[in-house]
């Protein structure tokens, strides 16, 4: 797994719960001293060990945790750039949700290595989407699911999303847009920050 992942989850846990939370999470899973360095690539079970060993410790459902970091990954401060990153997507949530498909690839130029899952994404009517995830690691749905949600609020879109069985393995979220208009969205400027 890409450092920038496992390196995400841990600032997820000590800006959450504390560095002392992220120090027993991390001697439990056996995380390198000092934590995660952005640019190692790491073994899988690593960062399959540090989801687990927090969900234990903090006591809490895996895939609720999961949910908690998608959320923590796009309206935390630590996070604002991301956050940016991702409004690039569009200037409407359904914009933006259109355009998922293609972060992989983006992603992907500016970290050849930074393993992405596989998105498709169907839409079934004016108001009806499906997302599905397809990853090596268990996981990445509750992510999505979080960060989605996160992403709605930023547009100021109110909208419900439902985690769903997929095919061969894959993960599903099912996406309903309920009002596009609902609130009014974070402010967003291309321009932000460039002087």
């Amino acid at each position: 797994m890409h450092g920038l992942v496992n390196r995400a989850l841990q600032g997820f846990l000590t800006d959450t719960y504390g560095q002392e939370t992220w120090a027993e999470v991390a001697s439990h899973a056996g995380v390198p001293e000092g934590g995660f360095e952005s640019m190692l690539v790491y073994e899988d079970r690593l960062t399959t060990a540090t989801i687990e060993a927090a969900a234990a410790l903090l006591h809490k459902d895996q895939h609720a945790l999961l949910e908690d970091l998608g959320t923590y990954l796009l309206s935390h401060p630590n996070q604002e750039r991301l956050r940016r990153l991702m409004r690039f997507g569009g200037d409407s949530f359904r914009d933006f949700l259109l355009s998922l498909e293609d972060l992989t690839g983006r992603a992907q130029l500016a970290l050849p290595d930074l393993d992405m899952p596989v998105m498709r994404l169907r839409q079934e009517d004016i108001r009806h989407f499906v997302l599905d995830l397809d990853w090596r690691l268990p996981g990445v749905g509750p992510v999505f699911l979080g960060a989605l949600r996160a992403m709605a609020d930023d547009y100021g879109t109110l909208a419900f999303f439902t985690a769903q069985e997929g095919q061969d393995g894959k993960e599903r979220i099912a996406i309903e847009l309920v009002d596009t208009a609902f609130a009014t969205g974070r402010s967003f400027s291309l321009a932000e920050g460039m002087r």
